[in-house]
């Protein structure tokens, strides 16, 4: 039993010396089996034939490549898991690909490989605006994807973006992962690996879990085996990622909204699944001042809504319709959500909100909620709901000096999630992703992309929103239309609005690459 032990032990230190972009080549091409079992379940052989090949032949590549860094020690210092998360981002897709390309026959790989970086980004932007196009394995392997990326997000907040206070935690007064003091770039962390290791074994069985529970519950109110479980990755994940096209063309209806928003909800704070990357004393969730803006945002942005709907139903109708005005509410209510989690999914009872009153509401709401975002360390993309929350607490601040200029913060209450100079950061972050937007919509209207779409698609791709796409302009943009240049760059803001600015930024630091 002792040897077992040790044996096990020496295979598991082993392991955690391999590079971190290696292991997740061996997971992805594992998780291929998925499709392929579903694919031969429902006797698309081909499909499940190229899932499995291409597994097959990842997992031997992946151990060629372990087996030739077997002993080797690592040169990279403490930016290396950053490394590794972005190049998870950048080549991954490029394997993830491969199984889609071959199986579909009828796309270009580039089309491919945006679609995997769409999904692992939890974007969900598609070039496949048909969903009949794909077999169900193939909106099987989106959406697994997709849900994979989101669970990275979640390992990756804790173990990577905290110690380095990035991703949001730059913002807040101390994380329990790591001290800020004591954290040096270019001290390499040997334990970093098997922290995220830990971090994943803890993380990994919740929110398989909150999967899981909401695939059973919207099987359970009508929607079939493939369109639950889809839907569920894709809402713990926020990719927005369906296999029928929305919520419109599901059987759950009213009940299944109710079950997606409050899953939503998780995508708000991390507090509502853990506390591995908050300061003890927050004061709970209630406390928590993203879930807290979060809920006003979803409160008081439907009430204006339907305030701007019932107006123009009173001056158009002259009439009340109460199952109407109930259905505008909720449509409301779910797609505020929806978009400020940058889930994206749009309630089927979205249009009843316009057909009630008869005026069109403006993408450009969506839009502005998207970019927002949701909370940090979460799934959700945006600049972040504890950014905002700093500003708005440095505003008050500004304005009560207006009338006190002798008066002491005293740091009291909300003020204990953020650091000193903490709303100075968020504005700093600001202006780089208002730069970042500037640029990205430059680079669109340079390929003769019209700038109201290039507007829309600059916002879907950095706020990680791909159903903006659809619902954000006067009408559908239509990514598999545009050039490959546009699809690249598409591609690119994607990448970035997934990792933020000053993740990149810290990527081309001389500490990095030094060692």
């Amino acid at each position: 039993m002792l040897y077992r032990i040790n044996q096990y032990q020496t295979v598991r230190s082993r392991l955690l010396r391999l590079p971190l972009f290696l292991l997740l080549c061996g997971i992805a091409s594992a998780t291929m089996m998925v499709p392929a079992v579903h694919a031969s379940i429902i006797r698309e052989l081909e499909t499940a034939r190229t899932f499995f090949y291409s597994g097959i032949l990842g997992l031997i590549i992946a151990g060629l490549v372990a087996l030739a860094h077997s002993g080797r020690k690592t040169r990279q210092g403490a930016l290396g898991p950053l490394l590794s998360l972005f190049s998870a981002f950048v080549f991954l897709p490029l394997l993830l690909a491969v199984p889609f390309y071959e199986s579909l026959k009828t796309t270009t790989f580039l089309h491919a490989y945006i679609e995997m970086v769409s999904s692992i980004t939890t974007t969900g932007a598609t070039l496949y605006d048909e969903p009949a196009r794909l077999n169900d394995s193939l909106h099987l392997w989106r959406a697994i994807v997709g849900w994979m990326g989101g669970l990275l997000m979640w390992v990756a907040a804790s173990a990577i973006l905290a110690p380095l206070n990035l991703g949001g935690f730059e913002v807040t007064a101390r994380a329990k992962v790591k001290n800020r003091e004591t954290f040096n770039l270019g001290v390499a962390l040997p334990e970093t690996r098997a922290h995220i290791v830990s971090v994943g074994l803890v993380l990994l069985p919740i929110y398989a879990g909150l999967t899981g529970l909401l695939w059973v519950l919207l099987a359970l109110s009508g929607d079939s085996s493939l369109v639950a479980v889809c839907h569920a990755m894709s809402v713990m994940a926020t990719s927005g990622i369906s296999p029928v096209g929305g919520l419109i063309q599901t059987s759950s209806g009213l009940l299944g909204e109710v079950f997606i928003l409050f899953f939503m909800l998780f995508a708000l704070s991390r507090l509502t699944f853990s506390k591995d990357t908050v300061i003890a004393d927050t004061g709970g969730l209630l406390r928590d001042p993203e879930f807290r803006i979060g809920l006003a945002l979803m409160v008081f942005v439907p009430f204006f809504l339907f305030f701007r709907h019932f107006w123009g139903a009173y001056n158009v109708a002259l009439d009340t319709d109460i199952r109407g005005a109930f259905l505008a509410m909720w449509g409301s209510v779910f797609t505020v959500l929806s978009f400020l989690t940058t889930t994206g999914f749009s309630s089927s009872d979205w249009g009843a909100a316009q057909a009630w009153s008869g005026l069109e509401t403006p993408g450009v709401l969506l839009m502005g909620l998207a970019l927002i975002g949701g909370g940090v360390a979460t799934t959700a993309g945006g600049v972040k709901l504890l950014r905002v929350f700093a500003l708005y607490q440095n505003g008050l601040r500004e304005m009560e000096r207006l009338i006190h200029p002798s008066s002491v913060s005293d740091n009291s209450g909300f003020g204990k999630r953020l650091q000193k100079d903490g709303a100075f950061i968020a504005w700093i972050f600001f202006m780089l992703f208002a730069l970042s937007l500037a640029l990205v919509t430059i680079a669109f209207t340079a390929l003769d992309v019209p700038f109201d779409t290039a507007l829309v698609m600059t916002v879907a791709g950095l706020s990680t929103t791909g159903p903006l796409l659809e619902f954000g302009g006067d009408g559908p943009i239509r990514l598999v239309e545009t050039t490959s240049s546009v699809k690249c760059i598409f591609a690119a803001a994607m990448v970035l609005g997934r990792l933020e600015t000053l993740a990149i930024i810290a990527l081309i630091t001389q500490d990095l690459w030094r060692n």
